[in-house]
């Protein structure tokens, strides 16, 4: 089972920060990441998902490459290109692949404007590991799907990090 964490910070730059940091754990095979996205608040009170994976251009690349196979074997590999694109984008738009995106924007809203939140999607992690290397960073938990335990640990490092800036 996977476990969601979601730690808000004063600015998106310093949320992505966080996230390089766990792609290095990851290849340091403390943190297996299922999906890591950025939330921000606009100052217009919008909510903006920075993705690890547009899934709308991936599907166009993948309808195109379809739809030029399909085209050549029906001799008309432009008009296949064209339809294998369109319908691979409408399909990657429509999917919806780690954290469910509605949950993340409904979090997000109650942010300050120009905060961001780290949405973390962990499949497997060293906890105690993780945590000192997040620890680091400061922030604030909005939600986790950790036992309580785990989460208070979390919540102590985090505002331990805080108290010392």
């Amino acid at each position: 089972m996977a476990d969601l964490i979601a730690i808000v910070y004063p600015t998106e730059a310093k949320a992505e920060e966080v996230r390089l940091r766990l792609f290095e754990l990851q290849k340091e095979y403390l943190i297996q990441l299922s999906d890591a996205v950025i939330a921000v608040k606009a100052d217009n009170g919008k909510v903006k998902l920075n993705q690890l994976v547009n899934t709308t251009a991936a599907g166009a690349v993948s309808g195109s490459f379809w739809g030029l196979l399909i085209g050549v074997l029906f001799l008309n590999p432009l008009l296949g290109i064209a339809v294998g694109a369109a319908s691979g984008a409408l399909g990657g738009a429509l999917s919806d692949v780690g954290i469910n995106d509605t949950f993340m924007k409904a979090l997000a809203d109650k942010l300050q404007p120009g905060n961001a939140a780290l949405f973390i999607l962990a499949r497997e992690m060293t906890a105690d590991k993780v945590v000192k290397e997040l620890s680091h960073f400061g922030g604030e938990v909005l939600k986790t799907s950790l036992d309580e335990s785990k989460e208070q640990v979390l919540r102590d490092a985090l505002k331990a990090a805080a108290a010392t800036e």
